[in-house]
């Protein structure tokens, strides 16, 4: 399926987004509904977790999922969103579909009905779902060693490098120390995969109280 845009322009802030959402993940036949039961925006990018259950009650049959205790099954489905000259549009996909997009959240992963085939696609994206939310958040101080090296615009490479942070206006952007050269380098969260934590920064005595007790040992 391709992009679907709303040229009524009703969908404008971020409540809107959600609402339609939960509006596309809701619907009702004959045997069965769905409903919308967990929503998360990632970036651009929105991960829904829907509920099937049938109308007289029984167990929900399905091909892909396993039937959970209540007889329904929830899925997983991502909407791709952007806005083209003011007007939102989406294009949405099922996990089994194995979209690309894949950095939904645990909480909502682990609101989606067991598989029964453990090598398709959907398994496939909720393993790099789940590897996504692995990657540590590094906090300042932080010593780590890359998985491997990334290589600079400048054709140079780093491996070991710190966390740190430069301001730019009254905010904080997260940045790395170089160990090799002590410049500073933008890293993508990608780039962080594997990676090993070297030192911590909350072992690490502070340097205000180092220089107090030394003058006190003097």
């Amino acid at each position: 399926m391709g992009w679907l845009f709303y040229t009524d322009r009703r969908v404008q802030t971020y409540a809107d987004e959600k609402a339609e959402i939960a509006r596309l993940c809701t619907f009702e036949s004959d045997r069965r509904k769905t409903e919308l039961v967990k929503a998360c925006k990632v970036g651009s990018t929105w991960y829904a977790a829907a509920k099937v259950t049938s109308i007289d009650g029984s167990p929900v049959e399905d091909t892909t999922y396993l039937t959970d205790a209540d007889g329904s099954i929830t899925f997983g489905a991502v909407f791709l969103t952007r806005y083209d000259d003011g007007c939102w549009g989406y294009k949405d996909m099922e996990e089994s579909a194995g979209p690309n997009e894949s950095r939904a959240p645990l909480g909502l992963i682990e609101r989606l009905s067991d598989l029964k085939d453990e090598g398709s696609y959907a398994q496939d994206w909720r393993q790099r779902c789940r590897d996504w939310a692995s990657i540590p958040d590094y906090e300042e101080g932080d010593k780590i060693r890359l998985a491997a090296p990334v290589t600079l615009t400048d054709g140079s490479t780093c491996q070991i490098v710190t966390a740190t942070y430069y301001k730019r206006g009254r905010q904080k952007r997260r940045c790395y120390r170089i160990e090799e050269t002590g410049g500073l380098v933008r890293l993508s969260k990608a780039s962080l995969a594997g990676s090993e934590l070297l030192s911590s920064a909350k072992g690490a005595a502070s340097p205000v109280l180092a220089e107090f007790l030394a003058g006190r040992d003097a």
